[in-house]
Parts: C-alpha cells; structure tokens; sequence
C-alpha cells in the first residue's frame, strides 16, 4: 500500500508539472533548488565532499554555488523527462536537440556492427536515451531494478516508450552478449561505483572504482565504444548531444584497446571532457568516489609515482 501510494503521489505530481509553461517550470525549479541547497540540506555532506575532493583551491561559496546549480539542473531535470512525452516529438525533435559529431555517431550507431555508449550521470541523459528512440535508434540499457514495483513499471514504460530495451544488471549477461552478437547498441552509466573488487582508475583526478564489464563488452565483442553526452544548453528543453570519442579495437592505432585498464582509463577520461562543458549538470550527491583498500591505494601511489 505504501509503494501504491508512492507511485500515485508521483504520478500526481509529474501530471502537475506536464500542465507548466517552461518559464513557470524553471522558476518553481529554481526555488526548489534553492531549498535543497540550504535549509533542507539534502544530501550536503556527501555533496560537500565530491566538491571539495575534485576542486580543491574552490573557495566555500564556489562550492555552495555550484551545489545550488546543481539541484536547479536536478529538478529541471524531473521537469523535461514530464515535458518530454507531450513535447518532444518525431516531427520536433530538431527544435529540442542538437548533435555535435554526428557523422561520426551515425557511421557506427548504423553499421552492422555492435555498438558500446557509455555515458554518465550528466545532463538528462534521459532525454539522449529517448531521442535515440525518436530517430530509430532501438538501445539495450542496463539499469537496477527500483525498489517500488509501480514506479518501476512506470519508468520502463517512459524508457521503452520509444524503442529502448531495459534489463536488471542482475542476470543480464546472456542478454546483453545476445544484443551485442546480434549487431545491437548497448548504453551504458559508466560512473557507477563498483566496489573494491572493481577496476580502479582516475576520474576527474580522483581514484574511483569501475565496473570491469562496460571495457570487456567492447573487448569481447570488438565492439566501437562511444563517449557520449546530452548537456541542457541555454534554457530547459534545449539539448546538444555529442561524443568526445571512439574507441575501435579494429582501428585502435594509440592502443586504448589493448587491455581492461587502458579502455577503462580512456573512457573516463573522455566523460570528464563531457563533464568540464558543464560542471553544473553533474550529479555530485552521487557517492562516485569511495576509499580504496590499503592494496589498491597502494598500487595507485606507485602508479602516479612513476
């Protein structure tokens, strides 16, 4: 009854924000924001910590700013996944979105090749997910299952709206090497901390853990890996999505692809260009960066070291 009652609080509430003008939306978000950030103080510490971790010489009120704008992004967020289903059409999507590199997305996006997209908790990597959709683009995703049962059938449906395949990162991997032996695109939120068994590389100059199987996808698979994002632009409901690179194993001239750890390095290294193009757009309550083991940070001394 409670999940029931969740669910229809949401449903509730997302049918309020669908009704807003955009102006009136992106106020309301801003007020929002300005209550997370302060008297309610959601998140803070955890949020206080990223910051302070990854810019270092930023001064308190830098720190607060960024902190506020990063909730106003989080709840304008919210706002354009609402707006999406009633504005953002196959006839409109041009209005909405615009691409940068999209040669270079399309030559691989449309091969008969499998296709690895890594992306991160950047921008409204929601709304890239369902353009993809719009233009054709038919996507597996690997994302948790949510706890509450309605809500998770709810997002799925938003998800596979439009052509996205949605699977629980428990038990996928016979799914996921079937998509990719069938030729298929998998996308993929790359920033996922994975524990201390995980790979261990810098991100943003700060060791984090990922998950080894986003790099033996494309290993295995030879599979091209795109480096993407969808960064809100001057107002709400206005979107670039673009890649900051490819990683071929069958055209790999500087051998990124030559192990688990160089890919994995490689690719977070092209999400903190993603990232550096809005910094404010990330989610930095995302408990991203965790103490690594004696063993580990060990072996990241030695490597910075050399």
């Amino acid at each position: 009854m409670l999940d029931l009652f969740a669910y229809c609080a949401v449903r509730l509430v997302i049918a309020v924000l669908q009704t807003l003008p955009v102006e009136m939306g992106d106020s309301l978000c801003r007020g929002l924001a300005r209550l997370a950030a302060g008297p309610l103080k959601v998140r803070k510490r955890v949020t206080e910590e990223n910051l302070e971790r990854i810019f270092p010489k930023s001064d308190v009120a830098s720190r607060r700013e960024l902190a506020y704008r990063m909730w106003h992004h989080l709840f304008l967020m919210v706002c354009e996944i609402a707006w999406a289903q009633r504005r953002l059409h196959r006839s409109n999507w041009s209005q909405h979105v615009t691409f940068r590199g999209n040669r270079t997305m399309l030559k691989y996006m449309l091969s008969d090749r499998p296709v690895v997209v890594v992306t991160g908790h950047f921008g409204n990597f929601e709304i890239g997910g369902y353009t993809s959709g719009l233009m054709g683009l038919s996507t597996l995703t690997i994302a948790r299952k949510l706890d509450n049962a309605y809500l998770h059938r709810w997002v799925e449906a938003f998800r596979g709206a439009k052509g996205a395949e949605m699977v629980d990162k428990q038990g996928c991997a016979p799914v996921v090497e079937r998509r990719l032996q069938e030729g298929g695109m998998l996308s993929l939120l790359a920033d996922q901390h994975a524990g201390a068994k995980g790979c261990w590389v810098d991100f943003l100059g700060v060791p984090a853990s990922c998950h080894k199987a986003l790099s033996l996808f494309t290993l295995t698979s030879s599979a091209p890996m795109l480096v993407a994002g969808t960064r809100r632009t001057d107002k709400p409901m206005q979107f670039e999505f673009y890649c900051t690179g490819v990683a071929d194993p069958l055209d790999d001239p500087d051998g990124v692809c030559r192990s688990m750890n160089t890919l994995t390095t490689w690719y977070n290294q092209r999400l903190a260009e993603v990232i550096d193009e809005g910094v404010e757009q990330y989610w930095w309550l995302h408990r991203r960066w965790r103490t690594p083991p004696p063993r580990v940070a060990k072996r990241l001394s030695k490597r910075q070291a050399a």
